[in-house]
């Protein structure tokens, strides 16, 4: 709901300040009728999946389990329509449907970050880029939540000049407006809620180091740390042991992997760092309360 929302309104905006009509929009979707949130509410649609013309601009909006919105109907349509021509693009998971089409192979994209480790393992051809929005020629595609805001900007910057751009921008009191180079994330700083620059460091090399974990007694001597203080320095600004830190953070690549991905939990247990299905499975359920194998049947159920 929020990148739906976050798409529309700066175009509203747009034609509201200008005094004129500048965009206009239709909601199509397959059955024609309505499209379900997942926050429980529904939009009305425009109609079903009819033609467009080369000089329009579609946009896939994607929530919670984008894949198995990705239907055959839906794929078969976006090929169609992209072989007109226009620009095609994606809002938060709406990129997994696109990359599922095969229109996003040897280009540049960016989907939200929950959902790039699932991505990157589907999608090979494409170039995953972990940035708030990316475009490549006429393919677009922005993170998800307000990423879609500073997408939109861009557009309308590009077609009807900056000042406009950066009016819509205070109307909706969106007081920075990111570029295709902004992170999606906080800063590891911000993130761990320390500005410890060591802490940092070795956090950083741990999110890199996910299939290849890096052992605690390594990462503190690349830190120039003896082990102990890497251990002190966790205990302090992170409540937990480096190696637990670590084991959390594959074990919620894994999550996303499973949830994700038709990987196998053997394929997971590897891509996370775990030499057996058995230790993965174990360390998965004493922190989830569930083995990988209940995880992927829970996650089919889904809504």
């Amino acid at each position: 709901m929020i990148s739906f929302a976050a798409a529309i309104e700066p175009l509203r905006l747009a034609n509201r300040l200008s005094g004129r009509e500048l965009y206009s929009w239709w909601l199509l979707g397959e059955n024609g009728e309505s499209a379900a949130c997942s926050n429980g509410s529904r939009i009305v649609l425009d109609g079903g999946l009819a033609e467009t013309q080369r000089d329009d601009t579609i946009m896939v909006c994607g929530g919670v389990d984008a894949a198995r919105a990705a239907t055959r109907p839906v794929l078969g349509w976006l090929r169609r329509e992209a072989r007109r021509g226009p620009r095609v693009g994606a809002l938060c998971t709406g990129a997994w449907v696109l990359a599922e089409a095969g229109l996003l192979d040897d280009r540049r994209a960016t989907i939200h970050w929950e959902n790039q480790d699932g991505f990157a393992e589907e999608f090979p051809d494409v170039t995953l880029i972990r940035t708030v929005f990316v475009e490549d020629g006429n393919r677009l595609t922005a993170a998800g939540g307000t990423a879609a805001i500073d997408l939109m900007l861009r557009q309308i910057a590009r077609d009807h000049g900056t000042e406009l751009a950066n009016r819509v921008a205070d109307q909706m009191i969106h007081t920075s407006i990111r570029s295709e180079d902004d992170h999606q994330r906080l800063s590891i700083p911000t993130r761990i809620g320390a500005r410890h620059p060591r802490l940092a460091q070795v956090v950083a090399r741990m999110e890199a180091n996910i299939e290849d974990p890096i052992s605690p007694a390594r990462l503190a001597i690349d830190a120039d740390m003896s082990p102990r203080q890497l251990e002190r320095l966790f205990a302090r600004y992170l409540g937990r042991s480096p190696k637990r830190y670590y084991m959390e953070l594959r074990l919620e690549r894994a999550r996303n992997l499973l949830m994700q991905t038709e990987m196998n939990v053997m394929e997971v247990a590897l891509a996370c760092g775990f030499a057996s299905a058995a230790h993965f499975s174990k360390c998965y359920r004493a922190t989830y309360g569930r083995t990988p194998y209940r995880q992927r049947g829970a996650s089919e159920t889904m809504p």
